[in-house]
């Protein structure tokens, strides 16, 4: 069980749009520098933000913008709108219990409803954490704003 990277990348998108937006052009290309990951997985993920209303694109001087407030987007609008999870849910069973087994015939109405609160307990966690959180983090370790050798 993990929840994928688009996750962290969308956290770590936002908080450099916020970061920058004053200082630099934040492009595609700006961000997959300050992430480190390819590009086509950034605009990927730029795409869902922009779909779930958290940041807007716009070709010309302006580029990347947040259409939010940073305490306005929780982890869980972000976990949300780069689906970390399929609709079977945070967990997978295992296909093929053995039904001639009395474990493996019950194994799934057993665990079906407790995985379901684990992940509804994560959920509401998720709800409690802002963006803002990470933001002010990140501010309070410092640095410049200066991402000159980013890109080489």
């Amino acid at each position: 069980m993990q929840i994928t990277s688009k996750f962290t990348i969308a956290v770590h998108m936002i908080s450099a749009i916020d970061y920058f937006q004053d200082s630099e052009k934040v492009t595609s290309s700006f961000l997959a520098g300050s992430i480190g990951a390819n590009p086509v997985i950034v605009r990927n993920v730029m795409g869902n933000l922009k779909e779930a209303g958290i940041i807007g694109i716009s070709q010309g001087k302006s580029g990347i913008r947040l259409t939010k407030g940073l305490a306005e987007i929780t982890f869980y609008d972000v976990y949300k709108a780069v689906d970390c999870v399929e609709d079977e849910g945070l967990f997978h069973f295992h296909e093929n219990p053995n039904t001639k087994c009395p474990v493996g015939r019950n194994i799934h109405r057993a665990m079906d409803g407790k995985l379901r609160q684990v992940q509804d307990a994560m959920e509401n966690e998720l709800r409690h954490i802002t963006i803002a959180d990470v933001a002010a983090d990140v501010k309070k370790e410092g640095g410049t704003a200066d991402c000159d050798d980013m890109n080489q």
